[in-house]
């Protein structure tokens, strides 16, 4: 044990003769992730945080991170402590380091058991052994039933952070007799090395240093009043009268280019993106974690998933797990449960996320449209976003939350890297192999039926999805367009255009046909093949469509566009047929419910930009003339829209 008068100092671990970890060892042991640091710090440290939760603490586990400098206060008090027995700047470069201004970064958590049990690994303790796990062992296995983390590792990505390998740990725990004990030691992880010894004789080093107590054989952490009164003069934040809980110091961090308030800004959208379960509250009004992100005094809230777009869909299919919305997929053979599935489809508009925001999506392989399922093993800690099929509609999306059941945890556990971000079933054998495929399996044919829209996207339509957009979609009224003469335009109960003749009516020497189109390209083609009698036949209509829908401003109008041209060289009048699927309920309309509100045609905008106020238009074609049909959405559908044309017969 240690009091307020030990002056703390660092020794670097020799190898001993049964051999040892090398540093380079422990700092490779998450690979080459495709996360950046600042991601998996997020993931890994929270994981930590959850599996350390204390169970006598009635309120949420508190998670922060603050990114700031060592005040003026404590910059000397830094120096003279940290500089005490530091390795030359040839094995660590902290020496250098500590002769400028000193950045850093707290991952900080509340709540929790702190880093408890003994401070020595070959002692015995019949509880917990959080210290030893977190400073001194190695890939040791969890110890937390249904924890999130898996093999011990994600302490190495404290020290893969830091551009110096080092981090102080302060920590308040209950040791053996249930006392309140406060611990604090420095660590480092940079590279192995051959140096001499104090005693003058060369030896191999493996790169590994501690920060503490050294009275005894090996360096301790300070604890007690030692500890509390040097954690005061680094200026780290103090535990309450009856706190528990760890603060890992992250010295000098990497902050991938960043600058340190586009780092915080960061680090609060991808907190929302890869911890929001933990963020909602459960059934019986208890909220599992919070979360904080700070940055130099000020603070960058984490987004709230419930009205953040997409994330909220991602809520809502998480709430599907607990009712009879949600589904259990099953392997068949051999029979196991796999796991709880929600999955909702919502019409969002295209977002338009800040940079940082922009940044944590793309970490996470989510772009403008939402088509994936969130992976979470018990824990509730999202693994991954799982890419589904996309909806072929721009502004349709869809969000799943597959969380696996309990007994099959240890399955999915084995399942991923060391990183916690995928599963991976080639990493197992036998059975778990194929449990682990059949859930991709199953994921796969609940999402081809969820798109299966009853037939509602139909050949030749153009489609769009819409709503969850009300706000921007606001309902059209009566007014100018100011196109050669004002022209005034209404909304009818039905919002639909006058039809012209069907398409299958008999003309005289030719049929109109509709234009036909799949992703955007035209199939519909003239029948050039003469009649039996030798006559010449006209080419018959046809639409070819130039682009996908857009939705676009008009005169302060917010409105679906479908620009077209008319490829075969007859005079002919274009009309449009518009119809309404609901997201989900596989329903098309073209006669609205009650009350209901259906999409309704503008006008028919020329190449000069002029509107044309009309439900069908004459247009000479059989050129590259681009013509658009602009449309009154109705909100909350999904809009068809199909533009035809037949020949005008002359009198």
């Amino acid at each position: 044990m240690t009091d307020a008068r030990t002056e703390p100092q660092w020794r670097s671990q020799p190898y001993p003769p049964e051999g040892a970890s090398a540093a380079e060892g422990i700092r490779n042991q998450l690979g080459r992730p495709e996360l950046d640091l600042l991601t998996i710090l997020v993931r890994e440290a929270a994981q930590n945080s959850w599996d350390a939760k204390d169970s006598r603490h009635d309120g949420p586990v508190r998670f922060g991170i603050d990114l700031g400098y060592v005040g003026p206060a404590s910059a000397d008090a830094w120096r003279r402590l940290l500089l005490n027995g530091a390795p030359s700047n040839d094995h660590l470069a902290l020496r250098k380091a500590l002769r400028a201004g000193i950045r850093i970064m707290t991952i900080s958590d509340r709540g929790t058991n702190g880093l408890g049990g003994p401070i020595r690994a070959d002692e015995i303790a019949k509880g917990r052994q959080d210290f030893v796990a977190f400073v001194r062992n190695v890939g040791e296995p969890r110890d937390t039933k249904l924890g999130g983390g898996t093999y011990g590792f994600g302490k190495a990505i404290f020290y893969l952070l830091s551009s110096l390998g080092t981090v102080l740990v302060h920590t308040r725990c209950r040791n053996d007799r249930g006392e309140l004990e406060t611990r604090l030691i420095g660590c480092a992880l940079w590279s192995s090395y051959r140096d001499r010894d104090a005693e003058g004789n060369e030896r191999r080093f493996t790169g590994r240093h501690w920060w503490g107590d050294a009275s005894g054989d090996v360096i301790d952490p300070l604890v007690g009043a030692g500890a509390e009164e040097t954690a005061r003069q680094l200026g780290l934040a103090p535990f309450g009268k009856d706190e528990t809980g760890t603060s890992i110091v992250v010295l000098d961090p990497q902050l991938d280019g960043l600058e340190p308030k586009e780092a915080a800004a960061y680090l609060s959208e991808t907190v929302a993106w890869h911890l929001w379960p933990k963020m909602l509250e459960r059934a019986d009004g208890t909220l599992p974690m919070r979360f904080s992100v700070t940055c130099e005094g000020h603070d960058f809230p984490v987004p709230d998933p419930r009205t953040t777009t997409p994330l909220n869909l991602f809520v809502d299919a998480y709430r599907q797990l607990a009712t009879d919305e949600g589904r259990t997929l099953s392997c068949q053979k051999p029979i196991r449960e796999l796991g709880r599935l929600g999955l909702v489809q919502r019409p969002v508009v295209p977002l338009e996320p800040s940079p940082a925001a922009r940044r944590a999506m793309e970490m996470v392989q989510v772009e403008r449209s939402v088509h994936h399922v969130a992976l979470m093993r018990p824990a509730e800690l999202v693994v991954t976003y799982w890419p589904g099929r996309e909806t072929g509609a721009e502004l349709l999306s869809y969000a799943g939350v597959f969380r696996a059941a309990e007994e099959m945890d240890a399955t999915y556990a084995e399942a991923e890297p060391p990183t916690h971000d995928a599963w991976n079933h080639q990493r197992l054998e036998g059975q778990d192999r194929t449990f682990v495929r059949t859930t991709f399996t199953r994921l796969k044919e609940a999402v081809d039926e969820l798109l299966q829209l009853g037939g509602s996207t139909r050949e030749g339509s153009a489609n769009v999805a819409l709503g969850a957009a009300s706000a921007r979609f606001s309902p059209l009224v009566g007014g100018a367009w100011g196109t050669g003469g004002a022209t005034d335009y209404g909304t009818s109960s039905t919002g639909r255009a006058t039809a012209a003749p069907d398409d299958d009516e008999e003309l005289p020497d030719r049929r109109a046909r509709a234009g036909s189109r799949r992703s955007g390209r035209a199939t519909g083609t003239a029948d050039a093949s003469p009649p039996e009698d030798g006559t010449a036949r006209a080419p018959r209509p046809r639409v070819k469509y130039a682009g996908e829908t857009t939705y676009e401003e008009r005169f302060g109008h917010s409105v679906l566009v479908q620009a077209f041209t008319l490829p075969a060289p007859v005079v002919q009048r274009v009309r449009v047929e518009l119809a309404v699927a609901l997201p989900g309920t596989g329903n098309r309309e073209t006669d609205p419910p009650a009350g209901a509100a259906m999409p309704g045609l503008v006008g028919w905008e020329d190449p000069a930009g002029t509107l044309h106020a009309s439900p069908t238009f004459v247009i000479e074609g059989g050129d590259d003339t681009v013509w658009r049909a602009v449309v009154r959405p109705a909100p909350d559908t999904i809009t068809e829209i199909t533009v035809k044309t037949q020949a005008v017969v002359a009198p």
